[in-house]
């Protein structure tokens, strides 16, 4: 029976990082994936795949529309799906054999097939053969990540009812593209279709799109999406799915159950109401490790779970959905395993919209802090002011900063435009290190830039900036 200091269940961005820590700080490692190949929904049909396709349809949008306005003459562009599609594989597999290349050069052994806790510091690793082999650890890591969520009545078949992994390998652009759930995957992937020509309607249960975030930056994407050709039915929701005939018929009522139902009619519809933990068949609750009510692996401060041997990272336990929030608490982990003090600062994790603009943010929203009772000072910044933005004719959106009224330390920033995710990085690390809006406002920014608005904003916290 092979022997390890540690292995680790799943090879997405949570899963391979842990590796690759635990591996430099000279543990003994092993990885069990169930894919034919590693990265885990990340890299193989999530994040990577998904801004191949933003990137690619972004610039075919911009060639039809924008390049006219420059001076650059060229004729009307023609797609050609299936190089596109080839394009993304591309994205995909280059990253994936990135990490087959990092496990080989950190000397990481990795095991092919379902994993199973089968008994106290022993894997179980069931191959697509059906052959099985057992492994032994001082440590085992859950980091099967997540799955998508299911919406009763409607099946999806990953070819007209499809879920993100069906829209990322469309044949071909539909007429009518139906998104269910107005969330960061729905806006993403139904931006991406209607750039390639699709009609897209967004069906969302709340009363405004991308949910959690800050509400004015809500209003303001939701403004801008509708003003690209996104229709939107919002405080709505689609009880049932007709897949008999030539279209799909879509039942979509009020959300209170007040009201008329209608039919919409679509030749693709995009199930995008979230995700939800993978943690069947791990054999968890043979092992009686414990789950909270929504399915989620219970972990304390250091990711241990309540079964001696066995920790948890990434979106099987509680927090953040996102790839870099388990990549921070897989090299937390290791850290821990290895003796020392492994840490995620969870007020400072960053997200991002890779929609067009792109949105951002970190930290607290204005009605985060105004449920808190925590008094602030809101500074905000236009694209309009900015320089390089106007020169880029990138105006739509704007910086917020937000500072504590007594200490003025950042506590949130929030960033709707272009290159949002890039820029947010900034307040990320200020705020990781208690900066203050001053501290932000007195760092000397590089003109002409787009970062520039994020140095303004923090000015107007004190009502003292330059260019508005």
């Amino acid at each position: 029976m092979a022997t390890y200091d540690l292995i680790i269940i799943g090879t997405g961005p949570g899963g391979y990082v842990c590796a690759i820590r635990a591996a430099q700080l000279g543990l003994k490692t092993a990885v069990v994936e169930k894919n034919a190949t590693y990265g885990g929904t990340c890299l193989n049909i999530g994040c990577i795949p998904s801004k191949a396709l933003l990137h690619a349809s972004e610039l075919f949008e911009e060639a039809g529309h924008s390049f006219a306005k420059m001076g650059i003459g060229v004729p009307a562009p023609k797609l050609d799906l299936k190089t596109m599609l080839d394009f993304k594989q591309e994205a995909i597999d280059g990253n994936v054999k990135g990490v087959d290349f990092l496990f080989k050069k950190n000397k990481i052994d990795g095991f092919k097939g379902a994993g199973r806790i089968a008994a106290t510091g022993k894997v179980e690793v069931k191959s697509a053969d059906g052959k099985t082999e057992m492994l032994e650890a001082k440590a085992i890591v859950i980091a099967t990540g997540s799955d998508v969520a299911k919406l009763k009545g409607i099946t999806i078949d990953e070819k007209r009812i499809v879920s993100s992994t069906g829209a990322l390998t469309l044949p071909e652009v539909p007429k009518h593209m139906l998104v269910i759930g107005a969330g960061v995957i729905g806006l993403e992937l139904g931006s991406v279709w209607r750039r390639l020509g699709a009609k897209v309607t967004v069906v969302e249960f709340l009363d405004g799109v991308l949910p959690g975030m800050d509400g004015e930056v809500r209003k303001q994407a939701q403004r801008l999406f509708e003003k690209q050709g996104m229709t939107f039915k919002l405080s709505s929701k689609v009880t049932g799915v007709d897949s008999s005939g030539k279209t799909l018929k879509a039942t979509v009522e009020p959300a209170k159950g007040e009201g008329k139902a209608e039919t919409i009619e679509a030749d693709v519809v995009l199930v995008s109401t979230g995700r939800v933990p993978f943690t069947e068949g791990l054999g968890l609750k043979e092992a009686g490790v414990k789950m909270d009510e929504r399915g989620r692996i219970v972990t304390d401060h250091y990711y241990a779970t309540n079964v001696p041997g066995i920790w948890a990272i990434g979106d099987v336990i509680a927090g953040p959905m996102l790839a870099h929030k388990a990549e921070d608490e897989g090299v937390a982990v290791a850290e821990i395993l290895a003796g020392q003090a492994g840490h995620v600062n969870y007020d400072v994790i960053p997200a991002v919209v890779y929609t067009m603009p792109e949105i951002a943010s970190v930290g607290k929203s204005e009605e985060e802090l105004k449920a808190a009772g925590v008094a602030y000072n809101a500074g905000k910044f236009p694209f309009t002011a900015n320089g390089r933005a106007k020169a880029n004719q990138q105006t739509d959106g704007f910086v917020k900063v937000l500072a504590d009224a007594k200490t003025d330390r950042v506590l949130g920033v929030h960033i709707i435009g272009s290159d949002a995710g890039n820029m947010i990085a900034e307040a990320a690390v200020l705020m990781e290190f208690g900066g203050s809006a001053e501290d932000l406002a007195r760092t000397c920014h590089a003109h002409p830039t787009l970062p520039e608005a994020v140095k303004e904003a923090a000015m107007a916290v004190a009502k003292r900036a330059i260019h508005m």
